[in-house]
């Protein structure tokens, strides 16, 4: 006998929440934004227009569903089971700090204050949700297949982003590592910068965009379901031992770029999470490419 499926909701605290968390009472938490210039009534709305999606969110769930929540620091911890079916309710971001803990498990993503956030990953209403969950859970299911990044240690560690991962210092530092493709006896080139980002179509209107622009670059940033990425090195230094020919790239499927520390420490993280990151020392490797994992946005 199979198990019923069962509903996750993700969240992730109001900033009302952590005011409250900082101050300890609704009106120590008034006066800190008062004497900003803010006022803590907006904050409250954000905060109960969340509160109660997330009510209408879990009416929605069928009853012979199982269901459960889990908060966004919490992610790290979460054990999702094959049979889940992933509601996202809160803003685009979440989505992606989602995706990377999944595998396979459709998503269905809830927007809490239409009109405030993009709309790109959580496309839909909380009224739609009983709908999308059924058509989750249905034969032939419509579900976007999202291209996700992966990077993948010489020590077996491996990390998934769905908008992009970053390598480099854990600080303000220069970090010396050595770049190429992931094939043949190429060592790649020596290089110092302030890191390499590897991006996916998904994050192509992010940070991955910002450096293309800033780049002026003339490669076509790919779709979000396209087998794509691009990769540019930030901020290379050219000196007498490092190099700056390879500092921006694309990579198809099959293909990988590999990045060899040459520092006493580098993090790999994904999607902004950098409290779950690889940590990589002198002497490592990580190669990068597109995940054989995909997100199964639900539309």
């Amino acid at each position: 006998m199979s198990l019923a499926p069962r509903a996750v909701l993700v969240h992730r605290r109001t900033e009302y929440e952590e005011l409250l968390t900082r101050h300890g009472t609704h009106g120590q938490a008034a006066f800190f934004l008062s004497s900003r210039g803010r006022s803590i009534d907006e904050v409250v709305r954000r905060h109960d227009c969340t509160q109660q999606a997330l009510r209408d969110v879990a009416a929605a769930v069928p009853l012979t569903w199982r269901s459960t929540r889990v908060e966004r620091a919490d992610l790290d911890r979460f054990l999702f089971a094959p049979e889940d079916v992933v509601v996202v309710v809160g803003q685009d971001g979440l989505v992606a700090n989602t995706a990377k803990y999944l595998c396979g498990q459709p998503v269905v993503g809830i927007d809490t204050d239409p009109g405030r956030n993009p709309g790109v990953l959580v496309r839909h209403r909380c009224t739609d949700t009983a709908a999308l969950l059924r058509a989750a859970t249905a034969a032939g299911d419509r579900a976007e297949e999202l291209t996700m990044v992966e990077a993948v240690a010489d020590d077996s560690q491996r990390l998934l982003a769905l908008n992009e991962i970053y390598l480099g210092p854990p600080g303000h530092q220069t970090a010396r590592y050595r770049l190429g493709p992931d094939t043949g006896n190429d060592p790649g080139e020596a290089q110092a910068s302030s890191g390499v980002l590897v991006g996916t179509g998904t994050g192509a209107t992010g940070w991955l965009r910002s450096l293309w622009l800033e780049r002026g670059s003339t490669a076509k940033l790919p779709a979000p379901c396209e087998g794509r990425l691009l990769w540019f090195v930030r901020e290379a230094w050219p000196s007498p031992a490092t190099g700056t020919s390879r500092v921006a790239g694309e990579l198809a499927r099959g293909q990988g770029l590999r990045l060899t520390v040459e520092s006493d420490r580098m993090v790999v993280f994904g999607d902004g999470m950098e409290s779950d990151a690889l940590h990589l020392t002198w002497g490592q490797s990580v190669r990068l490419g597109i995940a054989g994992t995909s997100l199964r946005l639900v539309a």
